[in-house]
């Protein structure tokens, strides 16, 4: 066994007997009986040899031979001599735990003395150096280091300082060049560079990257450090391989303190880059703020490097609202080239959003200086859209882009529609509001667009050279400067309220006999040429009026121009039904609309009318590289697969909403398999749950593939918390398009939709069933003895159970005349009886004036018009039997009932069908109150508002 090694077996100290003797009986022996060896030949004084150091019994020529005495009879001596200074050396290194001497090659000996400097033990670096030739200087490993280098790296001054005094080259580079010093200002060792500077190490020694160890101190940020070694440096701003100063690296890591002492020693503060780029640049790609602040205080110019990329571009590239702020308040100019950057496609829209929702949230003044200049943007650029002169991609894009934005920042103000402040909803009553007089210009021209389209149509001309002639000439309009129109429009009184209505009249006079002269592009008739455009405008339109509202309810001014310009709309989506998809999405938050356009949405293919759902339902989630995010091991749904329906009914109910939108994660409980696979067996495995008899949800219909609510489902005490469940399961499967193995009747799927279900739904459960009720609708019933009553049998758990349609229904007789009570309701509306059974809050009396136009109004009403009110406000067309005594509300029976609403210009009635609650303002005249209210009931006749 190596001597070396024995080192390491042995931490003892070998000083006596006992100690070799111990070391005799170890299990770990040198040369077999190396111990016993040792002790005995060290007592008698017996000659050893070393070989390879190894210990072996000296050969017999060594050992004394018979004759006179003296040293003559040990012929060995000398040997033995040699054998016993090993021997020596041997015992301090076991008393040491080292070797007694470096290897002779520097390779070996410059690992054994590392770790040895790592760890600062100078004493034992010293004594092993004094006695060896090793070279201090000697570079190893692959990136070719002194010992020097790892002490001043580890910050073993000692070491160091031994290292030095023995002659270690302080300027030796690297491989990557880099010099102890470097390492030393790099990991902040101030004792070691203050050595380092004492033994002549020179600060300004580059390493292969043009850093010096000044670099290394700024990017880090070792201000006190920074302070002593500015005073070796002549030049504080050597630049690196890129041209990049101490301060750049600084301003962009954010050390304030280090940016301040590198501007008191003399750096100099608008030093560019090789790529142009300052230090104020640096500050503000990363969104350092106070840096920024600093040199923006000390001087430091606003320039662009030499591809034209500003401070401020790289601000709203990052999305760091605060520093855009710091550069605005320094250099009030880029208010303005802040708010055109919305029209840039190249930056993130989400990016803007949080650079400009940051700014708003400054001051209530900026709040709505950043509005006013944005939906000036969008009015410059809604007008460039309506010139067919201009790219309908870009400009539609960049409309949309920034009307998106304008919602989003108007919707996080001080007073949000969601508060329930009074947010001016028609008339734009209130300041906060005034920001959308801008867009009126735009809402101007769309509408007399519109309405020049519909006067060709009624005349029904197929020259639409008139037309043309107006879109030639809003072109040569559309290339001057849209914001000399804004000032000419506003004029001194500040106000867009005196805009001419017969502007575009005049221009459709003056260029009537020029337009016959110039062609249409292309051949093309105006509506193929307009459409697209004037619906992406009417898109905008809709979203400025949408974010002004509260959650859930439309736009009564949006509802009245989809009303007032439907001939043309239809037209445009009959030409080209893509418009639905592209800029009709306002049909999805309308049902009330939706109706309108049905036939064609109908018309179109399945796939598009998924997609078209899907990519509204999923607008404004996480971006697409967010998605595939880890999963947090709180937001699994760990179930039970033997109780997989309790199990999950209980994780799904404690889950976040928002969490399961953007993705689910199910782990079933003893299981590791997780992914999309776990997922969709989940939901394979609840739907079938879902309508398993044991829980009594759902049952089984007539045509016994489809399944209804259970009406005995109150058997399980439970029942309504698993009827919920059910419902978040198949809303969760739908927003994931998770397929799940339940189908439901038609008539369920009508009253999850809103939609009033009626006999005829009977059909598509049993056909045969639907075909008699019609008959009996169809015929007289008179004398065919049936004896119906209005009551119906149905199994409740084997045992048929009547119940009765309404109170008393068991004992009253069908004829001919309540036939149809039975199946449809109260055909007729009955006013009186309406007038009767109606209540007034909210400061209507009986007796008030309103009160009396109103129903002056509906007794000037078709039976049809009546029917629609009712529709309005209750949710049915028809009347319960028994009369509006009997109409049901959300909670059981509510009377029709009629609310105070604060009048202002174009307000229209609102409902909340839940509560049977008609919302009529206080009008100022009879007529007004009945063209108000018309227009509700054609356009809205399914409500438009949430209770």
């Amino acid at each position: 066994m190596r001597i070396g090694a024995v080192t390491w077996y042995y931490h003892m100290t070998v000083t006596s007997r006992r100690s070799l003797q111990r070391l005799g009986s170890s299990r770990y022996r040198v040369g077999g009986l190396a111990g016993k060896i040792l002790f005995n030949h060290f007592m008698r004084r017996c000659p050893l040899q070393i070989k390879n150091r190894r210990l072996f019994v000296a050969p017999k020529s060594c050992r004394p031979r018979p004759g006179p005495g003296g040293l003559s009879q040990y012929p060995g001596l000398p040997r033995m001599e040699r054998a016993m200074e090993q021997l020596n050396r041997l015992t301090r290194s076991l008393r040491r735990a080292r070797t007694v001497e470096l290897p002779e090659d520097n390779e070996t000996a410059v690992y054994t003395l590392m770790p040895m400097v790592m760890a600062d033990q100078h004493r034992s670096v010293l004594e092993l150096l004094s006695n060896s030739k090793f070279d201090v200087n000697y570079a190893f490993g692959r990136v070719k280091r002194s010992l020097l280098h790892i002490a001043a790296n580890c910050g073993s001054v000692e070491c160091l300082v031994l290292l030095l005094k023995r002659g270690a080259d302080p300027n030796y580079q690297d491989i990557s060049g880099c010099t102890p010093l470097h390492l030393a200002a790099r990991n902040g060792q101030k004792k070691c560079m203050s050595k380092l500077l004492e033994y002549n190490a020179d600060v300004n020694i580059c390493n292969n990257e043009g850093l010096t160890a000044i670099h290394w101190l700024a990017v880090n940020g070792r201000t006190e450090l920074l302070h002593d070694l500015v005073q070796h440096v002549t030049n504080v701003d050597v630049e690196d391989a890129m041209g990049q100063t101490a301060l750049h690296v600084a301003c962009q890591n954010g050390h304030k303190t280090t940016v301040l002492c590198l501007l008191d020693s003399g750096a100099d503060i608008n030093r560019p880059n090789v790529s142009g780029a300052t230090p104020l640049y640096f500050a503000c790609s990363h969104g350092q703020r106070d840096t920024a602040q600093i040199l923006l205080l000390r001087g430091a110019k606003y320039l662009p490097d030499k591809n034209g990329v500003t401070p401020l571009d790289l601000c709203v590239q990052g999305g760091y609202g605060e520093t855009c702020d710091i550069l605005i308040q320094h250099h009030p100019r880029l208010f303005q080239t802040l708010i055109q950057m919305t029209q840039n496609e190249d930056l993130r829209e989400n990016t803007l959003r949080q650079v400009l929702e940051h700014l708003s949230q400054q001051s209530e003044v900026q709040y709505l200086k950043i509005l006013t200049g944005l939906a000036e943007v969008a009015t410059t650029n809604g007008h460039k859209l309506l010139s067919i002169s201009s790219s309908y991609e870009a400009q539609m894009k960049s409309l949309l882009r920034i009307v998106r934005i304008f919602c989003h920042v108007f919707r996080i103000g001080p007073s949000s529609p969601n508060n329930g402040n009074d947010m001016g909803y028609n008339g734009n009553k209130t300041p906060r509001n005034q920001v959308f007089k801008p867009l009126e210009l735009l809402w101007h021209s769309l509408d007399e667009w519109l309405v020049l389209i519909a006067t060709e149509l009624t005349k029904n001309k197929r020259d639409s050279s008139n037309i043309a002639c107006i879109l030639l000439k809003q072109n040569q309009l559309d290339q001057q400067d849209i914001s000399l129109a804004h000032q000419s429009a506003i004029g001194e009184s500040g106000s867009y309220d005196h805009l001419s209505s017969s502007t575009r009249a005049e221009d459709f006079e003056s260029c009537s006999a020029a337009g016959k002269q110039e062609p249409v592009a292309d051949g093309q008739d105006v509506i193929s040429m307009t459409a697209n455009r004037l619906s992406a405008v009417i898109q905008a339109f809709y979203m400025c009026c949408s974010c002004q509202m509260p959650q859930g309810m439309t736009s009564p001014r949006f509802i009245e121009f989809v009303c007032k310009h439907d001939d043309v709309l239809k037209c445009f989506v009959t030409r080209n039904p893509k418009i639905i998809f592209d800029h009709f999405h306002f049909l999805l938050e309308c049902p009330e609309l939706m109706s309108r356009f049905m036939h064609i949405i109908k018309a179109q293919p399945f796939k598009e009318r998924c997609e078209w759902f899907y990519e509204h339902l999923l607008a404004g989630q996480p971006d697409s590289d967010m998605v595939h995010r880890p999963v947090n091991e709180n937001d699994i749904l760990l179930v039970h697969r033997d109780s997989i329906f309790r199990s999950s009914c209980e994780v799904v109910f404690k889950s976040n909403c928002e969490k399961l939108k953007q993705g689910i994660a199910v782990r079933f409980h003893g299981e590791e398999g997780m992914g999309q696979g776990v997922v969709r067996e989940w939901f394979d495995i609840l739907s079938s749950e879902i309508i398993n008899p044991d829980y009594a949800l759902f049952t089984q219909s007539a045509d016994g593939t489809t399944f209804q609510p259970n009406s005995n489902s109150s058997v399980n005490p439970d029942h309504l918390n698993y009827f919920r469940f059910a419902g978040e399961i198949l809303g969760l499967a739908l927003y994931h398009r998770q397929l799940v193995n339940i189908y439901f009747t038609r008539s369920f799927y009508k009253h999850i939709l809103g939609i009033p279900v009626n006999y005829q739904d009977v059909a598509s459960i049993d056909p045969e069933y639907a075909k008699n009720l019609q008959w009996i609708l169809d015929n007289d019933i008179s004398d065919l003895g049936l004896e119906l009553t209005f009551s119906v049998e149905t199994d409740v758990f084997g045992a048929m159970e009547e119940v009765p349609l309404k109170p008393g229904g068991a004992s009253i007789l069908v004829t001919q005349e309540n036939k149809e009570l039975l199946l449809s309701g109260m055909p007729e509306i009955d006013v009186n009886d309406w007038m009767k059974n109606t209540e007034y809050t909210s400061g209507y009396e009986r007796d008030d004036q309103v009160i009396q136009w109103f129903w002056e109004v509906v007794q000037e009403l078709t039976q049809e018009e009546r029917v629609l009110l009712l529709q309005f406000v209750t949710g049915s067309s028809r009347v319960p039997h028994g009369g509006f005594a009997y109409i049901m509300g959300g909670s059981g029976l509510q009377n029709f009932t009629i609310a105070a609403v604060a009048y202002t210009p174009n307000l229209l009635p609102t409902s909340s069908t839940c509560i049977n609650m008609l919302k009529l303002p206080e009008y100022p005249s009879k007529e007004i109150l009945k063209d108000r209210l018309l227009v509700a009931l054609h356009c809205g006749s399914y409500g438009y508002t949430m209770a």
